[in-house]
């Protein structure tokens, strides 16, 4: 299990890069949505290129980022029903509906996307928009995502078991849950001293 877990950190670590890497194509986006606003108002030019760009872009983040956002447990939730159960009830949810539900379709999507992505790139698919980008791209980004989501989906299962075993010491039932790891640290030393978290 130790081995396991050590995997599991690891695809933690590649996955958190990711995420915070491609977070800065928000940022991208908005700069060429912006300059792409400016030229087309004061020149009078625009181009499907740069509008298509924007696209990218943000289908980029859309994809790579699905994966981070899994591991920091940032999808939607039923918290009505979720909140008034147990840690360990909660993890036995989550093992169930990770290899019922999330593995077996983040498998399938990466199985439908290779052919996908391949039929692109070999026939050199291009937008039918006038000055459009070539498509390939933006195909490889659904097949990048759905792989990185099957790895991070391998990684929740394992520590939601370890968890379940007593390897992995068990979340806490507190808000903090969603706190960067130095705020949640800070909060749990205020609170063995007794001190309300400021």
């Amino acid at each position: 299990m130790n081995f396991l877990i050590r995997c599991s950190r690891g695809i933690d670590r590649v996955t958190a890069w990711i995420g915070r890497s491609v977070a800065w194509l928000i940022l991208a986006a908005v700069l060429v949505s912006a300059a792409n606003a400016i030229i087309r108002k004061a020149f009078d030019l625009s181009s499907n290129a740069w509008l298509e760009l924007q696209w990218y872009l943000f289908g980029a983040v859309f994809m790579l980022a699905a994966a981070w956002a899994l591991q920091k447990n940032e999808h939607v939730r039923i918290d009505v029903v979720s909140a008034h159960l147990s840690q360990r009830v909660r993890l036995w949810i989550d093992l169930f509906c990770h290899i019922l539900f999330l593995m077996p379709f983040v498998v399938l999507m990466t199985w439908l996307s290779w052919p996908f992505f391949l039929r692109s790139i070999r026939s050199g698919e291009a937008s039918m928009n006038a000055g459009g980008l070539i498509l390939w791209p933006a195909k490889a980004l659904v097949l990048a995502g759905f792989v990185v989501l099957v790895f991070q989906g391998i990684s929740e299962i394992v520590k939601t078991v370890a968890m379940l075993k007593g390897d992995l010491p068990m979340p806490s039932d507190g808000e903090e849950d969603h706190l960067p790891p130095e705020l949640r640290e800070h909060a749990h030393m205020m609170e063995e001293e007794g001190r309300p978290n400021a």
